[in-house]
């Protein structure tokens, strides 16, 4: 089996593949970092309760956006599955070609969803958004030229700055708006966060549409963990929340020997 790692700057999504199917998944914050031991602790137990055998992990595959837990993270795969991870860095083999004026400057995970993008819809232009701390859009062409894309401040990352730089406003719950014109303060911010994602995708999805593809309609897909609040308002094509685990998957296709 296979045990792949999203390491994010709010949580370790971990998922287990029996061959291609994902068969299992749990989540671990990464806010607090954690020592290799917790860490390697935390992933046995979790199989464990999921009830997968952890020492039926054959192969470890993980992309990290999280500098810091790097180390913690390949020691604890180390000692607690006597395993090297795959992790997915620059000189790993994608099947992109990364037209970034850097490449190295792409984040891991961004590749990652392409990558799981492009293997589940191939021969398509793609625009990819992904609400996770911060929400990202990119852009994939049919000849899987990854192009760049876009960066802003997540969902919940705007509700926290709103309730921590402001002195009346407060954390409210996430979660779909059916008006523009909110009647109360919990409301109004609960509709802005709402459309101001709804009508970002729309502008960044046209804008994208007719500078990267010439105004061919490209697939577009939805991903993260605020994927589906937005999932009908039509903006979407697809919702794949495991997309970046797929993407990993992908590249253990790839680079075989690593």
């Amino acid at each position: 089996m296979i045990l792949a790692l999203d390491i994010g700057n709010t949580q370790i999504y971990c998922g287990v593949f029996d061959n291609e199917e994902l068969v299992v998944q749990f989540r671990r914050t990464s806010t607090t970092r954690g020592s290799s031991d917790e860490i390697g602790v935390f992933l046995r137990a979790a199989l464990r309760e999921n009830d997968i055998d952890p020492t039926s992990i054959d192969v470890i595959v993980a992309c990290s956006v999280v500098p810091d837990l790097n180390y913690s993270i390949s020691a604890a795969c180390q000692k607690y599955f006597d395993l090297e991870p795959l992790m997915l860095r620059p000189g790993i083999r994608t099947g992109l070609k990364i037209r970034y004026k850097d490449p190295k400057e792409v984040g891991a995970d961004r590749i990652a969803d392409a990558m799981g993008a492009v293997k589940l819809y191939p021969d398509r232009n793609l625009i990819i958004v992904d609400f996770g701390t911060a929400t990202t859009v990119c852009a994939v062409t049919r000849n899987r030229e990854f192009l760049g894309g876009n960066i802003v401040p997540g969902v919940r990352l705007a509700m926290d700055a709103l309730e921590s730089r402001t002195a009346q406003l407060p954390t409210v719950e996430i979660q779909r708006s059916r008006t523009a014109v909110g009647r109360t303060t919990i409301e109004s911010i609960q509709s802005g966060l709402y459309w101001s994602n709804v009508g970002m995708v729309k502008e960044l999805t046209a804008r994208i549409t007719e500078e990267a593809f010439q105004g061919e309609a490209p697939l577009v897909i939805a991903t993260g963990g605020f994927a589906y609040l937005f999932d009908g308002e039509g903006i979407f094509d697809a919702v794949v929340p495991d997309l970046i685990l797929e993407g990993l998957l992908e590249a253990l296709r790839l680079n075989p020997s690593n």
